[in-house]
């Protein structure tokens, strides 16, 4: 092999990792662009919903802490009916 020979294969091996480089360098403005048009728009959204789902819940805690407090005076009211049922019945057996 001449030395003529070995630099037109160097430089068509040269040629080659050119080609490479610019098929990268063509991915990876791809890549870029895909991130930020698509990507980054989409985590946008998803953190806009994030915001209102958390006011939702925060509007919806007090409602569910009402509720709460709801149920707890139903319990003690129906204990109090429970006891004066008791009561009425006692004072029915007396007079009977």
């Amino acid at each position: 092999m001449t030395d003529s020979e070995k630099l037109d294969l160097i430089l068509s091996e040269m040629q080659d990792i050119k080609t490479n480089m610019q098929e990268m360098q063509r991915r990876t403005t791809n890549i870029e662009l895909h991130l930020e048009n698509v990507t980054d728009k989409n985590i946008q959204l998803i953190a806009e919903n994030f915001i209102e789902l958390t006011n939702k819940l925060n509007q919806a805690i007090p409602a569910a802490d009402k509720n709460l407090a709801y149920e707890v005076k139903v319990n003690y009211l129906v204990s109090e009916v429970d006891k004066l049922k008791k009561e009425i019945a006692e004072l029915k057996n007396k007079i009977a």
